[in-house]
């Protein structure tokens, strides 16, 4: 993780977002009333970008209205 790092690698900070569709492939749509509509719930897959290019998405779990 250090030598990714230190290559320029991190991780996509996608819980509690709202579902950004360059960065994030949401996989399941889930209602709930706790979250707003679009919110990722849940990350299923860590999603990465090197610099200011995307690796790969993150897998997510997002709020539908209930």
């Amino acid at each position: 993780h250090d030598l990714l790092r230190k290559r320029g690698v991190i991780h996509i900070a996608s819980l509690g977002t709202d579902l950004v569709p360059n960065f994030h492939q949401a996989v399941i749509h889930d209602a709930s009333a706790e979250h707003r509509e679009g919110e990722v719930m849940q990350e299923l897959r860590r999603g990465y970008m090197l610099r200011d290019r995307l690796l790969r998405a993150a897998m997510v779990k997002v709020a539908k209205a209930s």
